[in-house]
């Protein structure tokens, strides 16, 4: 057995890998999703627990619009580590149509799949699929209640204010019973939140959040959990940050605050998009035009991120373990940066920083 088949089984905490697929300007597409596949593979060896990838659309912030397809890719190309959405965005889709997707990849990963759902944040992605962002919610909640019926009840049947279904019976059902484990994305909307409460579903928590946000809301998230009855602990709510290990901290810092500010610009970018998007227009000109200026680094380094040399990490998020976060999600791969950089930092991350966590 391996140090890291080692590892993993004495780990009191679950470590995981989450990616936007970040296409900056000058890189190619299918040399990221390669890539994105080789962290799988890599993370898969080194001990970590699952690999989540984001769905966005039109949009250089992340290329992941067909992430059930690219997860199906890594699956054929490992065996253990468990493959999650963070998040599918059901709106966007027809329910039965995910709901047969999903299925498909749990099966094809032999039980490996994690459905993560959201509703997503760019309305200039809801207007490229036609679809009203007004309507959301609604369409939202109706969605997981098909998927998770048709993954469960045969000659299932629903009808709601935007979908109905008709006697449906899945083919193929998935492998996981009763079905795929479920995580709902609330980061700002109390209606999703409530929601995600009354479904007996664990939440997840996304990169946006500064850290005492973030953690108070998977604090209200289980107090409201447990007083709805279903109990929901801490330690099943996949808690995502932005993360960078080096060998020392001006390394760290040197190597991430490129990629990090790239993020926040694109982040600060499309928000303004309320159709289209930047894809075909100039980074560099957008930065040069705006009158409102993204969250410093040293801001997102300190609040919203775990960026530092081993034993930084190590002491933030032993802070987090204290609070009773379990299953901790890293964003290494953010900004664009070179896979070599990636991997190495997932690599030190694994030996440097996970067996404190045994």
């Amino acid at each position: 057995m391996s140090w890291p088949e080692r590892l993993a089984e004495r780990l009191k905490l679950k470590f995981g890998i989450f990616t936007h697929v970040p296409w900056p300007e000058g890189r190619n597409p299918k040399q990221l999703i390669e890539e994105a596949t080789e962290q799988a593979v890599v993370a898969e060896e080194l001990g970590y627990y699952s690999y989540w990838l984001a769905e966005h659309h039109f949009s250089r912030y992340g290329i992941g619009s067909s992430s059930l397809v690219l997860a199906s890719n890594i699956a054929a190309r490992t065996n253990k580590i468990r493959l999650g959405t963070a998040v599918l965005v059901p709106p966007l889709h027809h329910p039965i149509k995910l709901a047969e997707d999903g299925a498909t990849l749990d099966l094809i990963s032999g039980g490996r799949f994690d459905a993560g759902f959201g509703r997503g944040t760019a309305g200039y992605e809801y207007a490229g699929y036609h679809v009203n962002r007004e309507e959301s919610q609604i369409r939202f909640q109706e969605s997981i209640k098909i998927i998770q019926g048709l993954w469960t009840t045969p000659d299932f049947s629903f009808s709601g204010q935007h979908y109905q279904v008709n006697h449906a019976n899945l083919v193929p059902m998935p492998e996981q019973k009763p079905h795929p484990p479920i995580y709902i994305a609330a980061t700002r909307t109390q209606e999703t939140l409530e929601f995600a409460i009354s479904t007996g579903h664990p939440m997840m928590t996304g990169v946006v959040l500064d850290h005492d946000d973030a953690t108070d809301l998977c604090q209200r998230f289980v107090a409201l959990s447990e007083q709805a009855g279903h109990r929901v602990p801490l330690s099943q709510i996949p808690f995502f940050r932005y993360c960078y290990v080096a060998e020392t901290e001006e390394q760290a810092r040197r190597e991430a605050e490129p990629a990090m500010c790239w993020t926040q610009d694109m982040l600060q970018w499309r928000r303004q998009f309320t159709e289209g998007s930047e894809v075909y227009q100039k980074l560099d000109d957008f930065r040069r035009t705006r009158t409102e200026q993204p969250p410093s680094y040293d801001y997102l380094a300190e609040k919203r991120a775990i960026i530092g040399t081993p034993e930084q990490c190590v002491a933030r998020i032993k802070e987090f373990q204290n609070l009773g976060i379990e299953y901790f999600g890293c964003n290494f791969d953010f900004g664009g940066m070179e896979q070599k950089t990636v991997l190495t930092c997932m690599e030190l991350f694994a030996r440097e920083v996970m067996p404190h966590f045994s």
